[in-house]
């Protein structure tokens, strides 16, 4: 508890839950990004499709936001130090913002390589072998992306979560190549792979101003989400009642770790055991609520504010 009676408070305390170990997924998401480069490189090199080009192209961006995940997470994993009194959570976001960059440059490449093709068409060849290629590929995706995506959001990892997203896109991705290539063999219409590859291009800009946005956001302290909060006013409720009230809550997230702060009201007349008491326990119920939860509190009695307002006019006066 951080009350006002308690100032011997250690502002370097820990999230209440020991950090977990999440490199190995992201090693997954190194794995599945290497064999699938290898694979769509080949299925680019066996027809010639700039279309198959940049989805190989957008694999090895994941290979880099898969590496520099991993990167990520170890460094959030750290325990609170004296330097970083909260952990090194935020690490996390880090990530997510690198990886939207890389996706820019990827979507950059993919672009220039496809206006070029749709000015000067070129015939496609091997079809079948490359698709066949890509659509291995396409499911090695397919599968790791769920698993990131569900570690995820279980361990509230944004890193994780920002990678299985893109995963999946790269998924669709492909799976619009692979739909466009197909139309090209059937009808022959040449002009179509380079469209696609415009298509593709524009999607992955859009997945990249979704990863650095959520990044900026998180980077600047955002609230928690409203499911959070509801939980909070949930717990707070329960204890809510003629004596005792809630003011001053603040909430905001460090990668995994959740930290709420906020003021117990008690009547003056209680004593600095009985306040506290409570106070400790409301810590606890939150910290049960919410997992990777720092609950801190500060006591003060009914009326103290209007009391400090008051003593402020007048001496404004």
């Amino acid at each position: 508890m951080n009350a006002a009676t308690d100032s011997t408070a250690d502002p370097a305390r820990a999230p209440v839950t020991a950090a977990v170990n999440l490199t190995r997924f992201a090693w997954w998401s190194i794995a599945a990004a290497v064999a699938t480069i290898g694979l769509k490189a080949v299925a680019y090199l066996v027809t010639g499709s700039v279309g198959l080009l940049s989805d190989a192209a957008e694999s090895g961006v994941n290979l880099v936001a898969a590496i520099v995940a991993l990167t990520a997470l170890r460094v959030a994993a750290r325990p609170a130090d004296d330097n970083h009194h909260f952990g090194h959570g935020k690490a996390e976001y880090f990530s997510a913002g690198v990886e939207g960059l890389m996706i820019f440059v990827a979507a950059a490449l993919i672009l220039l390589a496809a206006v070029d093709r749709l000015i000067r068409p070129q015939e496609l060849e091997s079809l079948g072998i490359g698709l066949a290629i890509s659509t291995v590929a396409s499911v090695i995706n397919g599968v790791v992306g769920i698993l990131l995506l569900r570690a995820g959001r279980a361990h509230r990892s944004v890193a994780l979560e920002a990678d299985g997203k893109h995963l999946l896109t790269d998924v669709w991705t492909s799976v619009g190549v692979i739909l466009g290539v197909l139309v090209v063999a059937l009808t022959g219409w040449e002009r179509l792979d380079p469209i696609v590859a415009i298509l593709v291009g524009l999607n992955i800009l859009i997945t990249g101003y979704g990863l650095i946005s959520q990044s900026v956001t998180s980077l600047l302290d955002a609230a928690l989400p409203e499911q959070d909060l509801a939980t909070i006013e949930q717990v707070l409720a329960g204890y809510r009642n003629q004596e005792v009230g809630f003011t001053g809550l603040r909430t905001r997230a460090s990668g995994r770790h959740r930290f709420v702060t906020l003021t117990v009201l008690v009547p003056g007349e209680w004593s600095v055991v009985r306040g506290h008491l409570l106070a400790d326990e409301v810590e606890r119920a939150l910290a049960r609520a919410l997992p990777d939860c720092d609950a801190q509190t500060h006591l003060e009695p009914h009326g103290a504010h209007d009391h400090v307002a008051r003593v402020s006019e007048s001496a404004e006066r």
